[in-house]
C-alpha cells in the first residue's frame, strides 16, 4: 500500500517511515499542507483519483492548519485520512472527524495501534460498496418508528425525520442533507438495522472498524458524539452504560437541521 505521511518534523517522519516500510508500506513524506496536496493529486490527475491508500496527517503544519488541509483533501478525494496529533481533547477529536477524518490517533501512540488503525481504514474503503460489506438493507431495518421507503430508492430507511439512503450513503433530517464521514455513516446504518436493540461496543467495533482491538472504544465514543452533534438529535443514540449503544427512533416531529 502507498501511504502519504504529512509531518513537518523530519526526525519523527524518518522514524515512522522506517517502521511503516518494515511493514510493507511505500511511504511518501510531505512536510507541509501544500506539499501534501500536490503529492496527493499530481497535475493532470482526475479530481477523485489518488495514488495513496491512506493519508497520515499531522495537524501542526508550518503553512496551514491540518484541519484546513483535511477539508481540502476531502473536496478532492475520498482517500481515508487518519489524523495523528498531540491534540487529544474530545473537542479537537470531534472537529477532526467533522472535517472529514476517518480516524484520529493521539501522540504519543503505540505503533501497533497506529498500524492496526491504518489496516482498519484500508479494509473499510476497499470493501465492496465502501461500507465494509455490512448488510444494512431496508429489509433488516424494522422496529418502532422505522420503515422502508417503498416509493423511494431501494434500501432507504426512515426513522421519523431521519432518512438514511443506504445505496447512496446519504443522510437527511427533515429533508436537509447532513454530510457524514464514512465511519459515521456506517455506525448510523448499523444501529438503524434494529432500533431499540442494544449493540454491544465490541460488536460495533468489530462490524464498523473490523477490529477487536480494545483501544478503538475511544474512537467509537467520539464518533457517537459527532453523530449526535451533526444530526442535532442528541437523544437519537442512547448510551447503555457498561454495554453499548442503541438507536431510539424519534417521532415525526423531532427537530433537526433545517427545522425552525
Amino acid at each position: 500500500m502507498r501511504l502519504l505521511l504529512v509531518e513537518d518534523d523530519d526526525h519523527v517522519a524518518a522514524a515512522l517511515s522506517a517502521i511503516l516500510a518494515r511493514h510493507g508500506f511505500q511511504v511518501t513524506h510531505a512536510r507541509s499542507g501544500e506539499e501534501a496536496l500536490q503529492a496527493l493529486l499530481p497535475a493532470g490527475a482526475p479530481p477523485t483519483v489518488s495514488p495513496y491508500g491512506v493519508i497520515l496527517l499531522d495537524l501542526g503544519l508550518p503553512d496551514q492548519d491540518g484541519y484546513e488541509v483535511c477539508g481540502k483533501i476531502r473536496k478532492r478525494t475520498s482517500t481515508p485520512v487518519i489524523m495523528v496529533t498531540a491534540r487529544g481533547d474530545v473537542r479537537s477529536r470531534i472537529h477532526g472527524l467533522n472535517m472529514g477524518a476517518d480516524d484520529y490517533v493521539v501522540k504519543p501512540y503505540d505503533t501497533g495501534e497506529l498500524l492496526a488503525r491504518i489496516h482498519a481504514v484500508a479494509r473499510r474503503t476497499s470493501s465492496p460498496g465502501g461500507n465494509g460489506g455490512n448488510s444494512t438493507g431496508s429489509e433488516d431495518s424494522t422496529g418502532p418508528g422505522v420503515t422502508g421507503h417503498p416509493g423511494g430508492p431501494s434500501g432507504t430507511v426512515r426513522l421519523g425525520p431521519v432518512s438514511i439512503e443506504l445505496p447512496t450513503r446519504r443522510v437527511s433530517v427533515n429533508g436537509t442533507d447532513v454530510p457524514l464521514t464514512r465511519k459515521e455513516f456506517d455506525l448510523l446504518a448499523l444501529l438503524a438495522q434494529r432500533p431499540g436493540v442494544v449493540f454491544r461496543r465490541e460488536q460495533i467495533i468489530s462490524e464498523v472498524w473490523r477490529t477487536s482491538w480494545e483501544g478503538t472504544g475511544r474512537t467509537l465514543e467520539v464518533h457517537v458524539a459527532s453523530l449526535r452533534s451533526k444530526l442535532r438529535m442528541p437523544a437519537l443514540i442512547e448510551t447503555v452504560r457498561g454495554v453499548g449503544y442503541r438507536l431510539v427512533a424519534p417521532g415525526p416531529s423531532a427537530p433537526g437541521p433545517g427545522a425552525r
